[in-house]
């Protein structure tokens, strides 16, 4: 059953939610737009807000989804973890688009939401305070990244979660590494903006 779990997590994982929504509902190919991310906030640029919005929901639930299943079939927090970690993994690398895939954020969220419910939303909600004070989503995302090991630390008893975490984070830290550098050299497009 683990086994079936993690094969499942990862394809749901690999769905590619945003490239499908937009080439279905509009003439754009994320992939070779803006700033060519298949994630919510490219499809939101230049797609629109209500493709943006479902991306946003499909991503979150490729995480979440797999992680709910194992926790009511699979009696090991450690797998658990794992499933989590491999949804996440199915995103950024998916096999439907020859493993390139996104950053990770909201499938990552959808598992932590599934994992440790209180600090995945503070984990929102210093991402909504850096977004609204910035206005950048990459600083936001990366905020709430490097936030929720901490949480998950301080109010959850299930501390093997914490290494699953860090790779997550590890991962989406590598991922965002363009925008660390145009946030670095004040060159990153802030929300609300087009990509340059």
């Amino acid at each position: 059953m683990t086994f079936l779990l993690l094969i499942f997590a990862y394809l749901l994982g690999s769905v590619p939610t945003g490239v499908l929504l937009a080439m279905a509902f509009s003439d754009v190919d994320p992939r070779t737009q803006g700033s060519r991310n298949i994630g919510a906030t490219n499809v939101f640029r230049t797609a629109g807000k209500k493709l943006g919005a479902i991306t946003l929901l499909g991503d979150i639930l490729k995480g979440f989804i797999p992680v709910i299943i194992a926790r009511g079939y699979i009696d090991s927090y450690f797998w658990v973890g794992a499933v989590a970690l491999t949804a996440f993994i199915g995103h950024l690398y998916p096999i439907f688009l020859r493993f390139k895939g996104g950053k990770g954020i909201a499938t990552g969220l959808g598992a932590f939401l599934a994992l440790a419910p209180l600090s995945a939303i503070l984990s929102c909600l210093i991402f909504a305070a850096v977004v609204y004070r910035w206005r950048y989503i990459s600083l936001g995302s990366l905020s709430a990244t490097a936030a929720f090991p901490v949480f998950l630390a301080m109010f959850n008893p299930h501390q093997i979660y914490i290494p699953f975490a860090l790779v997550i984070g590890a991962f989406i830290f590598y991922r965002h590494r363009e925008n660390i550098e145009r946030l670095l050299a004040g060159r990153e497009s802030k929300f609300g903006s087009i990509p340059a």
